[in-house]
């Protein structure tokens, strides 16, 4: 209720929201699966994924306050943890490289933000209070406090000092995508050496 401006009532969100749905048969996926029945725990979370759109691994460990906005295409993996209160927006995963074995999902602290659209992939920790932009790829680890944005992601906040433009805390938009800066890069180097090879070609004469 204080996360999503657009829900009216408690009624609502317990009977029609589906991230809210997708996270309290997570509860109980859990604790199947923490018993050691599995094959209970995955059909629970199976028919969750049917009914909402989201698959969340029954052995993920996920903390209080999870808020799950809209929700369809999220990807929560077996070994991902999740601290309080974080809030995760659609098509987000929380997944692995391939590469890992045991651990390999990642850990997300508490009062983590991620984005539409974001991939989180490996086992490494986002910080307490970090935020990771809309549309990100996170390879690596980010400390607390910090805005990550970008493919690959790369921290441009860090403990309230802005690295560059200004954001609220909510805003997954305005923000200078890091690819975006070195494709400008490669503009100016290349004008600057379609201009020098203008000299040398009226210098030499050809």
């Amino acid at each position: 209720m204080a996360r999503d401006p657009a829900a009216r009532s408690r009624f609502e969100v317990y009977f029609l929201y589906s991230g809210f749905k997708a996270v309290r048969a997570y509860r109980t996926a859990n604790w199947f699966f923490r018993h050691n029945m599995k094959f209970i725990a995955r059909m629970i979370s199976q028919h969750a994924r049917f009914k909402t759109g989201i698959e969340i691994h029954p052995g993920a460990t996920i903390g209080k306050g999870l808020f799950i906005d809209h929700g369809m295409g999220v990807v929560i993996g077996e070994t991902a943890e999740i601290g309080d209160n974080c809030t995760i927006y659609q098509g987000v995963t929380l997944g692995g490289t391939g590469k890992d074995q045991g651990k390999r999902h990642p850990t997300l602290g508490n009062n983590v933000l991620v984005g539409s659209g974001a991939k989180v992939l490996g086992p490494f920790k986002v910080g307490d209070n970090a935020r990771i932009a809309a549309g990100a790829v996170v390879l690596t680890e980010v400390p607390e406090n910090a805005t990550a944005v970008g493919v690959p992601a790369k921290v441009v906040r860090v403990n309230g000092e802005k690295v560059d433009c200004s954001s609220t805390s909510l805003d997954q938009i305005h923000y200078r995508d890091p690819v975006s800066e070195q494709l400008e890069d490669l503009e100016c180097q290349v004008r600057d050496l379609k201009s020098a090879f203008e000299v040398f070609e009226n210098g030499a004469g050809i």
